[in-house]
């Protein structure tokens, strides 16, 4: 990316975020979202007429910026589910990964081959890439008081574990689709060693910084984490580690050590997060000018509707049923299985591949992809309001 197109994509960032700074009051008591308006200014800008943003998806800070986005909302999810409470509920996060999500991905598949025609690999691909769910979007069902504890968990953990472990399946699928040997055994070497990392790392920085000699002073104390997290991200990109699953550890394991560190790193972790997931949103929505309206359009939108409305809902009624949830317990986890960050990094992943049909395959990815932050980060907030009753 040049230099004069790297400003005007700062300069769309920061009038945008003017604009949802002045509409965020707004968008806490109404379908209006902070994502979505990004989402709409990246897609306008991007239009050929406009051309603003001038991102393209062979751009190495498009998939840079997807990655780091997606690394810092798993991290601060993490710290949001320390040890103890994975300890204490684990049995419905369990049903939702190990079946919720393979279900989700088969039915994909089963969309994709049926409508258009892809292999049975190309198939899965897509399914595996567009199964991880990722409630950033669904940000006031997790963060709200009065919906149910074991909700918001299910959703945080589910969502934290899914994309890390999506990862080596992508990476299998693709290589073989692109006609490339990826060892299984240096996949797993890979997931081993980020969850590795993402333990390791956070007890080394922790406990040195509990010797008797040292002091954290009440304004570095929100670096701390920060920095767990930077070094982890760093150490993983150096060792070829999974990042993704390195993050939700890192997080999950500095929660479980230090309350302190979790309590200082919130408000600031979340802002940092808030502003590397609306700057991912804008440079995705600029990539979508190509997608949205391709030649089969009609069934592109069939297959993104059908899974959100159809292959989400029925993968977590059966793997969920007779797990204690209420109606609207059961309906709000059925609805929000956002396809975010995760599905947006995996895509670019697949259109810079050497995939014959790396771009049939990104264009139903991006199209489901949008439609769910349109639909999900629209609807958070009216949900979590019937909580309230």
């Amino acid at each position: 990316m040049r230099q004069h197109q790297l400003v005007q994509l700062l300069l769309v960032f920061a009038v945008t975020l003017v604009l949802a700074v002045f509409a965020s009051g707004l968008a806490h008591r109404s379908l209006l979202s902070t994502a979505l308006l990004f989402l709409v200014a990246g897609y306008v800008c991007g239009l050929g007429g406009f051309d603003v943003v001038g991102v393209r998806s062979h751009d190495d800070v498009v998939i840079q910026l997807a990655a780091l986005a997606l690394f810092s909302v798993l991290f601060t999810d993490g710290m949001h589910a320390g040890v103890r409470d994975l300890r204490a509920a684990w049995r419905l996060p369990g049903r939702a990964l190990l079946f919720g999500m393979p279900l989700t991905a088969a039915g994909a598949a089963l969309l994709v081959h049926a409508f258009f025609g892809l292999t049975w690999t190309e198939a899965f691909l897509v399914g595996a890439v567009l199964a991880p769910t990722d409630p950033v979007f669904a940000a006031a069902i997790v963060g709200r008081e009065e919906v149910p504890w074991r909700l918001r968990h299910l959703l945080n953990v589910e969502s934290g574990l899914n994309d890390g472990l999506a990862l080596p399946v992508v990476l299998v699928l693709l290589s073989s689709v692109a006609g490339s040997t990826t060892s299984t055994a240096t996949v797993l070497w890979q997931l081993a060693l980020g969850v590795a990392l993402g333990v390791i790392v956070p007890l080394v920085i922790l406990h040195i910084g509990r010797l008797p000699m040292l002091r954290v002073s009440l304004r570095y104390e929100p670096l701390e984490a920060f920095a767990i997290g930077l070094l982890v991200l760093t150490l993983c990109r150096a060792t070829d580690a999974n990042q993704f699953l390195a993050a939700f550890a890192a997080g999950s394991t500095t929660a479980s050590v230090s309350d302190a560190a979790r309590r200082a790193f919130q408000e600031f972790g979340e802002l940092v997060t808030e502003l590397f997931k609306l700057a991912a949103v804008l440079v995705f929505g600029a990539l979508l000018t190509s997608s949205m309206f391709s030649h089969d359009w009609v069934q592109v939108w069939s297959f993104a509707l059908l899974l959100l409305f159809v292959v989400r809902p029925v993968s977590m009624l059966l793997s969920l049923m007779r797990g204690g949830l209420d109606r609207r317990e059961f309906a709000t986890i059925a609805w929000f299985g956002p396809k975010g960050f995760a599905s947006v990094t995996y895509g670019l992943l697949v259109l810079q591949s050497d995939a014959v049909r790396a771009g049939q395959m990104f264009t139903l990815i991006a199209v489901a992809t949008a439609v769910s932050i349109v639909l999900h980060s629209s609807s958070d907030h009216p949900i979590a309001q019937l909580f309230r009753e």
